[in-house]
């Protein structure tokens, strides 16, 4: 199989839950244990830091990596899912894997995988495995894909593990609670393996309390050790500024960062956490690389889609938040930014709960309804009526595209347009 093909067999004959949603969900890890077993376990031939969350987890895998960069060290990068190229999911430095290594790897065990039949997730992680075995790199980090518990990437045994945060978002999978989802994302706290919670939330506090208890290991919420101040980050210039305090002092002075977004505040707090637990169970990063870690993380490791600045007369900009957390964050970012008039395009999955997330959404903006190009993908018209009936207005569009163009052409040069609503609706613009 050339790559093209490659391609077609991954996302095609296996399910990939980011296009067909809940029919490749898989509620055990019997497959992936299978392929573990078929591939000799390459994962135990480097150090890992595994990361869950509902929100944030992207942005604090790919921070830690660059800090992990910075400091000398071959680092790979495992993240879901991608927006452009599939092969942002496995990088090494910031580099993404070869086409080349992608069909090498599918070609070595299709006959297995007829056999086995994994999903796609089971298939790119076991093959971020492999490929950062025979790199020899010196450790990984690895975002989980949904939930914890059983998650392809729960077979790990990492250094530390991270849980950023946890909101309503795949509740038919993880539970309908923030407690019972809590508990799935809690399934990555592994025995004598230190956890740092990015965000101490009422509800879910005792669970991770208690499951640390349980697996005897250490437990650290990031929020109560670290804070921020100085903060003068608007959203709209190209980088942030913060000094971060421990425990009310001076800790890193100056720091920047180019994630815009006013929920990064959160993110970056567990990632200054996360070095020092780096710091205590692995190898030494002075302060300076954590800085320089951080300020070159879209650079270094190739983030993209949040708070991401498009352009600036108009003013455009994408958020790949997509939950009810995500999205009252990006609201929330919009009211504090300068603009005459707000232009929003919007696709959305249709396995979420719309009307919940609608609901936040500011009434004033010109709405421009579209379906990313994903059989997930919401109808431009459903989104639209759903919208209609808590007093949001536009126009639908075919595609997000043509509701991108038609935003563009509207737009003056002190407006602002905003693109979210699902990562694939981003991918399509970015």
């Amino acid at each position: 199989m050339n790559y093209n093909q490659c391609l077609e067999f991954m996302f095609n004959q296996l399910p990939m839950y980011q296009r067909i949603g809940s029919a490749a969900y898989k509620a055990d890890l019997n497959t992936t244990l299978a392929i573990d077993k078929l591939l000799n376990h390459p994962h135990k031939n480097y150090k890992t830091i595994h990361i869950a969350g509902t929100n944030g987890k992207g942005s604090v895998s790919h921070s830690i990596a660059s800090i992990l960069q910075a400091k000398g060290l071959k680092t790979g990068l495992y993240t879901s899912p991608h927006l452009k190229d599939y092969r942002e999911r496995i990088r090494i430095n910031g580099e993404k894997i070869s086409q080349e290594y992608v069909c090498q790897f599918l070609n070595k065990y299709k006959k297995d995988f007829d056999k086995i039949k994994p999903s796609f997730f089971e298939m790119t992680f076991a093959m971020a495995t492999e490929y950062f075995s025979e790199n020899n790199i010196d450790i990984a980090v690895i975002e989980t894909g949904m939930g914890g518990r059983l998650d392809s990437t729960n077979i790990i045994s990492p250094i530390f593990s991270v849980i950023t945060n946890i909101s309503f978002d795949h509740v038919r999978f993880l539970g309908n609670t923030i407690e019972e989802i809590a508990e799935e994302k809690a399934g990555i706290i592994k025995s004598n393996i230190p956890v740092i919670i990015g965000e101490t939330q009422k509800e879910t506090k005792p669970v991770f309390i208690n499951k640390a208890k349980k697996e005897k290991t250490k437990i650290l919420f990031a929020d109560r050790n670290f804070s921020i101040q100085n903060n003068n980050n608007n959203g709209s210039s190209l980088k942030a500024n913060y000094e971060i305090l421990k425990k009310g002092k001076l800790y890193i002075k100056n720091l920047k960062c180019p994630l815009l977004g006013l929920y990064q505040n959160k993110n970056l707090l567990t990632v200054i956490q996360a070095t020092e637990l780096i710091n205590e169970t692995f190898i030494k990063i002075s302060k300076d690389t954590i800085k320089q870690g951080i300020e070159n993380v879209i650079t270094g490791t190739g983030l993209m889609g949040r708070w991401q600045i498009l352009s600036e007369k108009p003013m455009i900009i994408c958020d790949t938040g997509h939950n009810e957390a995500g999205i009252q964050f990006v609201t929330e970012q919009i009211k504090q930014t300068p603009y005459n008039k707000l232009h929003f395009v919007i696709g959305m999955v249709n396995d979420k709960n719309i009307s919940h997330i609608l609901k936040l959404l500011p009434v004033e903006a010109k709405y421009y309804f579209c379906k990313a190009d994903i059989p997930r993908g919401l109808n431009q018209d459903i989104l639209a009526e759903e919208a209609k009936s808590i007093g949001l207005k536009g126009e639908t569009f075919n595609s997000v595209n043509q509701a991108f163009e038609a935003a563009k052409n509207n737009a003056d040069d002190d407006d602002l347009i905003f693109v979210g609503g699902s990562n694939f609706t981003v991918a399509e613009i970015l």
